[in-house]
């Protein structure tokens, strides 16, 4: 195939409704570009850019969510899926509403950090997805309830930290919990009265059963084995874009659960729908194509991420696109009219498929790729090449902006588990994460690379990067672009740049005094262009171990909501630096059990206490305080009260209820053994790090 050099925005732009003045979608607009045509701020003038105002978040960590902005009021949400509406030109706070997520389905909290990624507005409402599985429509003007409805079973692993879209008198959400093998699905709801319209699940169920939808008889057809009692996977935690041009809604669907094939597909198959792109008719959620992006799943990879459209010209024709970077590494290209694959390339380091071969639209995988012979390292690691993190597509420049990650990791099955469903005459086991599968984070000690970012500038005609900026942190934030020629994006050392769009040239920075996921949005009130950004470093972060430390400690910085505009003068309170020392205590007349401490090692990861804590105790700040440093950590019989009671789970410290006292004395001597390694006292264990769940 012959792909032209240079894309453009072609005859028209899909409808995307809203005023220019406003950023009123997820993406900003309905095809999810993130891209602003207003252009005050411009490449000319973006060096006054200065802070106009800043807002404490009291009581809150990571921030992931993209603000809303509607006639002048900023709508947002904290990481507990907290809502809060703000005077965008003042920075005076309107109303919170709290969701209280914690307290109505305690168990999510053991296996999921809280992370909430926006809300979605329509006429007067704001809709919110919680933890516990509920979609919640708030008046706009006071923050109160209208209507509320519970979107998962209770007894689920299922939740939700995605934002809900809107489209049409319609609020659709969809859930995350595949890692826990749960069965993914979106539904769609009326805007207004919030009654179920239509669901759409991605795997197929119990095959004795009827079909919840005609496409899951073809699907079921690529799975073989029991693979309805495990679950599956495919859950849609993150990308849904509406197409307002074709009336349909595209959902990315994510990983599979249990990771292992072999435990759920033991016959083989590609295993429809997971890590797929859907697209289904928007009215009624009738099945109308796909894209499977990695057929038969084996290794957290998920087509979950941000699905942007938009209208290129390909061979001297226009033609209707959707774009994604999934975290298996490619560019896809995709024709939105027939699903068909136009065209895919690495954005960076891949080893798991040589090509994506564009007739069959199919991998050409590796050999042993499915760890079926043994160990294998492959780029990227389950948290990919690109993972939740906005990308942005600016149809001027006709480049898509995009947070790339180059890490790796070592992928083998988990003899330890598999034994265990032998043990229980092959029947599944729930509650792990990944279950089948282990895999340890890698970085290649003779690439300079690893275990960094980049921001790259992506040309999507011609399949290739035309720029990149290149980071010393791995774990940076979403990206933003605007019709002045610039393009935003935060960094995990706390510094929100500005550049140019066509060269990469930096032309303006900000130091907001602690690391940034979240991306940045622009809007105009009264006239006057404003930028807008929550600042919280979070996320996976803490799974990543010392790969994603940049030494900001629990609680020491606050978290913020900043507000840029041209000839700004407002002042940030200062902060604490960044802070790399660890600062453990110990009781030197304690002795040690061995054996507790390997136990405690393997129950800290079999209880996702890394998701808070950091992975392998090193802690990055977020969501959970450092362990070794923690008094309450140091005397058990108040860690003992902390784990079985939950005194603390208001603030996010989950009760452990079911742990016996053995389990939670291994868990301690774990503790109390890294605490003496980072003094000194201990030789450090080079078990390399394990990570789950992104």
């Amino acid at each position: 195939m012959t792909i032209g050099l240079a894309a453009c925005r072609g005859p028209a732009e899909p409808s995307v409704g809203g005023s220019s003045a406003d950023w009123a979608h997820y993406g900003g607009t309905q095809d999810e570009m993130r891209f602003s045509r207003l252009e005050e701020i411009n490449d000319g003038n973006v060096a006054s850019l200065g802070l106009a105002w800043s807002l404490d978040l009291e009581g809150e960590h990571q921030l992931e969510a993209t603000p809303l902005a509607v006639g002048g009021t900023l709508y947002f949400t904290g990481q507990d899926a907290s809502v809060y509406a703000v005077d965008a030109r003042t920075g005076k706070r309107l109303w919170r509403w709290d969701s209280r997520e914690w307290a109505l389905r305690p168990q999510t909290m053991h296996y999921i950090f809280s992370v909430n990624r926006g809300a979605a507005y329509w006429q007067g409402k704001v809709y919110v997805g919680t933890r516990d599985g509920r979609l919640v429509a708030l008046d706009s003007r006071t923050g109160r309830p209208i209507w509320s409805r519970q979107t998962v079973a209770e007894d689920s692993f299922q939740f939700i930290t995605g934002a809900p879209r809107v489209f049409n008198g319609k609020v659709i959400i969809g859930n995350g919990g595949g890692d826990w093998a749960a069965r993914g699905y979106v539904t769609a709801y009326d805007a207004n009265s919030g009654r179920q319209l239509w669901r759409f699940y991605t795997v197929p169920g119990d095959p004795a059963k009827p079909f919840e939808q005609p496409a899951l008889a073809m699907a079921a057809k690529s799975w073989t084995g029991q693979w309805w009692k495990w679950g599956g996977g495919g859950t849609v935690w993150d990308g849904i874009t509406y197409d307002a041009e074709m009336n349909r809604i595209y959902i990315g669907a994510g990983n599979s659960g249990p990771y292992n094939p072999r435990l759920r597909t033991p016959g083989g198959g590609d295993n429809l729908f997971l890590a797929s792109i859907v697209a289904l008719d928007a009215d009624t959620g009738r099945y109308i194509w796909h894209y499977q992006v990695n057929p038969q799943e084996a290794w957290d990879y998920k087509a979950a991420a941000q699905m942007t459209l938009a209208r290129l010209d390909i061979d001297g024709k226009p033609r209707r696109v959707l774009m994604q970077a999934p975290t298996n590494g490619f560019f896809y290209v995709i024709d939105r009219d027939s699903g068909k694959l136009i065209s895919a390339e690495k954005i960076g380091k891949v080893n798991w498929a040589d090509r994506i071969d564009v007739k069959s639209g199919r991998p050409v995988e590796v050999p042993n790729v499915r760890y079926e012979k043994g160990p294998i390292t492959i780029w990227p690691g389950p948290q990919g090449a690109h993972n939740w993190q906005s990308m942005a597509y600016n149809p001027d420049t006709g480049l898509v902006y995009i947070p790339y990650m180059q890490l790796g990791a070592v992928y083998e099955e988990d003899k330890a588990f598999l034994e265990r469903v032998k043990a229980n005459g092959g029947e599944p086991i729930f509650g792990v994460s990944g279950a089948g599968t282990h895999f340890s984070i890698h970085a290649d000690p003779n690439d300079q690379r690893d275990g960094k970012g980049e921001l790259i500038a992506w040309d999507p005609v011609a399949q290739k990067a035309r720029w990149k900026v290149q980071y010393d942190s791995l774990w940076n934030g979403g990206t933003m672009t605007t019709r002045g020629n610039l393009v935003f994006q935060g960094d995990a050392d706390g510094i929100l740049h500005g550049y140019d769009a066509r060269t990469g040239k930096q032309l303006w920075r900000f130091n907001a005094g602690l690391g940034i996921i979240a991306p940045p949005i622009t809007y105009e009130v009264g006239g006057r262009q404003y930028l807008s950004l929550l600042v919280g470093y979070g996320g996976g972060v803490a799974m990543l171990g010392r790969y994603a430390d940049r030494g900001w400690k629990y609680n020491a910085q606050p978290r913020r909501l900043l507000t840029f505009a041209l000839g700004g003068k407002a002042r940030l309170p200062k902060t604490a630096p960044a802070d790399f020392q660890v600062r453990a205590v110990d009781d030197p007349k304690l002795v040690l059990d061995e054996a507790a401490v390997k136990r405690g090692a393997k129950l800290y990861g079999a209880n996702m206490c890394h998701a808070c804590h950091g992975a392998g105790l090193n802690n990055t700040g977020v969501p959970g305080p450092d362990l070794r440093e923690s008094g309450v950590a140091l005397d058990y019989q108040a860690f003992s009260q902390l784990l079985s009671e939950g005194p603390l789970m208001e603030r996010g410290m989950p009760r452990f209820e079911t742990l016996s006292d053995a389990d939670k004395r291994a868990l301690w001597s774990y503790i109390r053994a890294g605490a003496r390694v980072s003094l000194g006292k201990r030789k450090a264990n080079d078990a390399p790090v394990k990570a789950t769940a992104f």
